[in-house]
Order: C-alpha cells, then sequence, then structure tokens
C-alpha cells in the first residue's frame, strides 16, 4: 500500500513543533542493553558509597585504578596526565589535563555526594525505659515520617581522645545487626495522626533504638547503656565520650535493586546526587586525551546550602583551579572565566500519582533522558544562576550533536516551592553553568526511582561535554 501523503499541515508541524518521545521507543535494543549494563556498577556504587566519606573513597579507589595520581600544587602537567585532590576527606576533585592551553578554560562537572540521612547528636547515647537509644538531627530536606520502621546502618566515623580515627560501617553486612527509630501503633495514634503532617513525627521524636540487654551488675545504674557502651569500647576502643568528636550518619540499610518486572528502574537510598556524582566520575575515568582540561568536582554539604569548608559556597574549587593556572603562569581567573560547567544534579520527575504540583510542558518525565535545567530556585527564580539563552543553546547542540536523549524541565509549579543546586556557587565565579542531570520519583525519600536509560543519558552527556 502506497504511503499516504502528507498534508502541508503536517509537514509544517513535522518541521516546526516539538517532538519529545520516551526513550523506549527510540534507542535499539543493543542501546538499552548499555543502558542497563552501565547500571550495574552504579548499583555497586549505591550500596558502598552512602555517605560523603564513603563516596570520596570509592572515587579514589577507582581513580588510582585507572591511572590518577594526586595533585602536587605547583607541577606543570602535560596533556593527557590524570590527578586527583582530596578535601578533608569529604569533598575531591578529579582533573584530566587537555591539549589546549589552560586559557582557554576547563570542562567542570560538579555533582554533591552527600544526601538527606539522620545524624548523631554530640551527646547521643541514652536509657530510658530499658532502652538505649540515640538521639538524633536530621541533615538536609526530609519527610521524618518516612524515616521511621526502616532498617538503618550506621556509617561515618569517631576520633577518639588520643587523636586516633576509628571508621565505623554496621548494618550493611548481612551479619550485622541493624537500628531503627519507631514508631505508634495505628490503635494508639489518635492524637499523634491530628498533628500536621510536618509535626506527625517530630525531630527530637527521631531516636534510634539500639540496644535493650543489661549489663549484669546490681551495683550500676543506666545497665542497659552500659552494656551497649562496653560492647562499643570492646569493638573500637571507645567510650562515651569520644561521641563528641564523631560524625556518624544513619542512614537506610537496604541495597539498590531493579525495579519493575522490566526491571527498567532502580531504587535506592542518595540518589540525588549519586545518580550524577557516578555518572560524571564515570566520564572522567573514561577519558583518555581531551582538547580542553577536565574536572569533576564531588562536593558535599549541598543539602544544606553547599556552606562549610568541604561546600562549594566555599574556595576550594576556585584554589584548586588556581595552583593549576599558577604553575602555567596564569591566572585563576581568567581560566575560570573562560570555563563552562554542567552542574551535575536532579530533577523531580513527574509522578502520576501526584500530578497537581507539576505543570506537564516544563516538568521531566523518567526514560525521556537526562533533563536540562535551566533555572532553580523558588517561585520569583530566588536563589538560582539562571544559565543565559547562548549556554543553553550550547548545550542543546552538543547533545543533539552526540544523539544524547535529552529534556527539559523545571522543579515542580511556579508557586509551589522549588530548590538549589551548588550552579549558583558556579556562577558566582563567573563561570558559563547549567543544571544537567537525572530525573528522580520520590526526592529525598529513603528510597529513590530512577531510570537505568536516564542514568546512561547522564554519562554520555558527561561523556560527550569533555570531550567536546
Amino acid at each position: 500500500m502506497a504511503e499516504k501523503k502528507k498534508t502541508a499541515g503536517e509537514t509544517l508541524a513535522k518541521a516546526l513543533f516539538g517532538d519529545h518521545k520516551n526513550a523506549g521507543l527510540l534507542l535499539s535494543d543493543v542501546e538499552i542493553e548499555a543502558a542497563d549494563d552501565f547500571c550495574e556498577g552504579y548499583k555497586n556504587y549505591l550500596d558502598v558509597a552512602k555517605i560523603e566519606r564513603e563516596a570520596v573513597i570509592e572515587a579514589v579507589r577507582l581513580a588510582k585504578k585507572n591511572g590518577f595520581k594526586v595533585f602536587k600544587r605547583g607541577k606543570k602537567y602535560e596533556a593527557g596526565d590524570k590527578v586527583y585532590f582530596v578535601n578533608r576527606d569529604k569533598a575531591v576533585i578529579l582533573a584530566v589535563i587537555g591539549k589546549k592551553p589552560l586559557d582557554e578554560g576547563v570542562r567542570l562537572a560538579a555533582a554533591h555526594i552527600d544526601s538527606p540521612r539522620i545524624d548523631l547528636k554530640q551527646n547521643p547515647l541514652y536509657e530510658d525505659t530499658e532502652m538505649a537509644l540515640f538521639k538524633t538531627h536530621y541533615y538536609g530536606g526530609i519527610k521524618k515520617y518516612q524515616w521511621t520502621t526502616i532498617p538503618l546502618a550506621l556509617h561515618g566515623v569517631v576520633i577518639r581522645g588520643d587523636g586516633s580515627k576509628v571508621a565505623v560501617n554496621i548494618g550493611e553486612d548481612d551479619r550485622d545487626p541493624v537500628f531503627c527509630i519507631t514508631d505508634l501503633l495505628p490503635h494508639l495514634a489518635q492524637q499523634q495522626m491530628k498533628r500536621p503532617a510536618p509535626e506527625l513525627v517530630k525531630g527530637e521524636e527521631l531516636n534510634i533504638l539500639i540496644g535493650s540487654r543489661p549489663f549484669r551488675d546490681d551495683k550500676v545504674s543506666n545497665k542497659v547503656k552500659l552494656n551497649i557502651m562496653s560492647i562499643l569500647n570492646e569493638k573500637y576502643g571507645i567510650i562515651e565520650d569520644d561521641f563528641i568528636s564523631a560524625e556518624l550518619e544513619a542512614v537506610p540499610q537496604f541495597k539498590a535493586r531493579d525495579v519493575g518486572f522490566d526491571r527498567s528502574m532502580i531504587g535506592a537510598y542518595g540518589q540525588d546526587d549519586s545518580a550524577c556524582a557516578y555518572t560524571a566520575l564515570k566520564a572522567i575515568l573514561d577519558l583518555d586525551d581531551p582538547e580542553h582540561t577536565c574536572i569533576v568536582c564531588l562536593t558535599d554539604k549541598e543539602e544544606t546550602g553547599s556552606d562549610g569548608n568541604t561546600g562549594l559556597n566555599s574556595s576550594y574549587l576556585k584554589y584548586f583551579i588556581d595552583d593549576l593556572a599558577r604553575s602555567y603562569g596564569l591566572c585563576g581567573h581568567n581560566v575560570i572565566s573562560a570555563s563552562e560547567c554542567l552542574s551535575a544534579d536532579v530533577n523531580s520527575a513527574v509522578d502520576p500519582t501526584f500530578p497537581d504540583v507539576t505543570e506537564a510542558k516544563n516538568s521531566s518525565k523518567i526514560n525521556y533522558g537526562v533533563v536540562v535545567t535551566k533555572f532553580t530556585g523558588a517561585r520569583g527564580k530566588s536563589g538560582t544562576s539562571d544559565a543565559s539563552a547562548e549556554f543553553v543553546g550550547r548545550v542543546r547542540r552538543l547533545l543533539d550533536k552526540n544523539g544524547v536523549i535529552w529534556q527539559t524541565g523545571e522543579l515542580g509549579k511556579v508557586d509551589l516551592g522549588g530548590g538549589g543546586t551548588v550552579a549558583q556557587f558556579i556562577a558566582n565565579l563567573d563561570m558559563e553553568v547549567i543544571d544537567v542531570g537525572v530525573p528522580v520519583l520520590s526526592m529525598h525519600a529513603p528510597f529513590e526511582v530512577t531510570s537505568k536509560i536516564d542514568i546512561y543519558m547522564a554519562y554520555r552527556s558527561f561523556f560527550v561535554f569533555f570531550n567536546d
């Protein structure tokens, strides 16, 4: 049968209208298989890098495996050299030196490696009703009720009184115990259920249950607390005062898993922003001989505003670029001003169960590829860098030229809130920047969901950016 001739209007519409489709309809079986294979490494990363310190350790391990060396201030590097710099064990910068002069700028991808979680207070351990518990202070934006009655693991470090450091990771091994925050049974929760949703579980009620057996000695009080401290002292050599100089974080214990009968999605804790941190990291690890010097910055503290000396509101990234520039007799600020950045951070995917918070034409969807977010911020674009039309056009052309499936989106309807990324702090350095990342369902929940295709397209977007 002869193909039906298109009308003039149909031809014009095809030429002029946008035509974005589900990537599952656009990719070949081979490409989908490549995405699935790529995500096996990503799932492993999610399991071993649940907190920022572990993400740095894993990034350095992979960097060394791929020929990266510790950055030396003052050394003049040659094209193809690979270096890394660790900032206080909670942030890391990786760089591959390009063939073009550094004063033509660098290609930077910046992602964060902290995620919402439950931190222990400095004096956390107490006993009540012959049970031992930890007092906590939540970190980042969470729905507090989501963190009750799920298995928790304890990660972090303790600095003992003599200055020695003890790494803690309890709950991830199948032989380990886990911990939990308890909640009221429905039969007795009538008054609790009358609270406003943000206070359904209050911050001071996020107490972690850690033990219930007493130390067998009638001469001492707080027998359960003493038994817990005895166990911790035997295993880690710590005393109660050592909690004061500790950073201990409670995170969901469960592993990354495939989601759906078709295994098309990944469910795991910390995908904001591991989905972008891993893909950017993998992109620079796979680089060999780029034209421009390429940098990946995996930073801390984004979930609390990027403040502190390991967050991007500090100067450590600027200082690194300045140190690199000085070895070539260049001014760091001139290199920065000539540079471009993809702020590698996630966006919220449309949830069909809660469609009213999004505006359909300008929201990202899973399986539609990596999402390019021109601006973030809240309501009247407060707290955003708002990328220029020129730079949006540059990124758009780059992705199209290289066959990367992408979409655009914003974080919900205009008057409903919004959020920020590190893009504003990169922009403050006088660098071109735009957010590029993965759409996420259930963002900031203990179990977030992403599409394997979108993860793979994020990797490809960073890789082609570095190779452009």
